[in-house]
């Protein structure tokens, strides 16, 4: 599927001071680069203009937990990001994190948050991917609403850290399931009044879950794309969202993804003929031009980084050059990129 695509491929100017560092107030009035044949330029409260009545809109209900935490292993200061639960056992839970320094820590070492969390080093990898035991009984999503914080990405300029702000700009305000370390970005532009705007509009409106993991920022270094390892990320399509989306889609009405995740979360659980059926576990699609798009028809997303993975999955869905054509537009008419910045429409290429 990727072929002879190279990493270079996908890179393009971004001028400095065009990633946000804070959303636009109301949420809904970031602008909105609509993409088809031609570029349009609009704000995120058009949207219920650009979908069709029939159409079904889905939305990823995960929750971003406050992931980062700051600990000590001895006297040296340890900063660690919890990716995911790899066991919830009687011997304690485990979860696999991103330390830094990771140089300093050794299995057996202990990492001491506060009096009542810590968390022993089972084991240290490559990319300061480690894993943390907690002690029995630790509930850690409770510690972790305590003592962590919002895990920014790197690309926002917060030097002392995420503040009390960011716990509600870096949240959906559907946000259901706790689990993402890194918040579905095209739906933080979407509040109660545009969502039910949208449902007036005479569309449907789904929830599926995949919790964003901290891959989703790393940058592809490989030189060639077939050579980048997708992280995995845990999702569920339910029943009866597989089924309101297979009933909409019969009757003629389109699939739209808000966001790469529930686009990523209803491709792996389509089959072949585009038909959607329940899904419960991990995914590390990858989508890069070539692929063929199953079921969604049309993606509400953000602007996304050069040399990303998420900027190699817009372009296989509207092509590589009109992506390129129209971040160019939109650099040149300073929309706002990445997780706080500015949102697109597109239609997939191809589609009618």
């Amino acid at each position: 599927m990727t072929g002879g695509l190279k990493t270079g491929d996908f890179d393009f100017d971004l001028p400095a001071g065009a990633i946000a560092d804070r959303p636009a107030v109301p949420r809904e009035a970031a602008r909105l680069l609509e993409v088809g044949a031609a570029l349009r330029d609009r704000v995120v409260a058009d949207l219920p203009a650009l979908l069709r009545p029939g159409d079904v809109l889905a939305v990823n209900d995960t929750r971003v937990i406050p992931a980062r935490i700051v600990g000590r292993r001895g006297r040296a200061r340890i900063e660690a990001t919890l990716l995911r639960p790899l066991d919830r056992s009687a011997g304690g839970e485990v979860w696999s994190a991103l330390a830094r320094p990771a140089r300093r820590l050794r299995p057996g070492d202990v990492l001491e948050v506060s009096d009542d969390f810590r968390a022993e080093i089972e084991t240290r990898a490559e990319g300061g991917e480690i894993r943390l035991r907690f002690p029995p009984g630790t509930d850690v999503l409770a510690a972790l609403e305590r003592h962590g914080e919002t895990p920014l990405p790197p690309y926002i300029a917060r030097p002392a850290g995420a503040d009390p702000r960011d716990r509600e700009d870096y949240q959906t305000v559907y946000a259901r399931a706790p689990g993402a370390v890194a918040a579905p970005t095209a739906g933080l532009h979407l509040t109660e009044d545009l969502l039910a705007r949208i449902r007036d509009r005479g569309v449907e409106i789904v929830a599926v879950t995949l919790h964003v993991g901290a891959g989703t920022f790393l940058p592809v270094k490989a030189e060639r794309v077939a050579e980048h390892r997708m992280h995995a990320e845990w999702g569920e399509i339910s029943p009866e969202a597989a089924d309101a989306i297979r009933r909409r889609r019969a009757a003629g009405g389109r699939v739209v993804a808000a966001g790469t995740t529930s686009l990523r979360l209803l491709e792996s659980a389509a089959d072949g003929d585009g038909r959607i059926a329940p899904f419960r576990g991990d995914t590390a699609l990858f989508i890069v031009p070539g692929y063929r798009f199953r079921i969604v028809d049309a993606l509400l997303t953000n602007f996304h980084l050069p040399r990303s993975t998420l900027f190699m999955l817009v372009a296989a869905f509207s092509g590589l050059e009109r992506m390129k054509a129209a971040y160019a537009h939109a650099a040149a008419r300073g929309y706002r990129f990445y997780s706080y910045g500015d949102a697109t429409f597109l239609h997939r290429a191809g589609a009618g």
